[in-house]
């Protein structure tokens, strides 16, 4: 059932979501300081393509540096971020098929406020 659930969120939403942070995560990576941005998003990316099957897990020795600088991501990218994944479930969460989409979106919204000190492991 996850490979089926994957399939259909990567054609309908794990595409474009991907290539956006991929985008974000190059953007990123211009500047020196700005590259443990761009990594994170880099692993956005690879978990917004295929989000079924996995989770977010906050690791506990992320530290000081981390704290602060998801401090500055949520409030240059990721506010933004939460509300374009809480804009894009909307209509998943209308049609029936797309219901488990929509939870995938929301699923996301964490780790996109959040990045750093955050893991993306699989449920098993």
């Amino acid at each position: 059932m996850r490979t089926i659930l994957n399939v259909i969120w990567l054609v309908f939403a794990g595409v474009w979501l991907a290539l956006g942070y991929a985008l974000a995560g190059v953007i990123c990576c211009i500047l020196i300081v700005t590259i443990p941005f761009g990594i994170a998003s880099f692993r956005i990316a690879a978990y917004a393509l295929w989000p079924f099957g996995r989770t977010v897990v906050r690791d506990p020795d992320a530290g000081v540096f981390s704290l602060l600088g998801n401090i500055i991501w949520c409030v240059v990218a990721g506010i933004w971020l939460a509300i374009g994944h809480v804009i894009t479930s909307i209509p998943l969460f209308i049609s029936i098929i797309g219901i488990p989409m929509g939870v995938a979106n929301i699923k996301l919204i964490p780790v996109s406020l959040l990045p750093l000190g955050a893991r993306i492991v699989d449920n098993d």
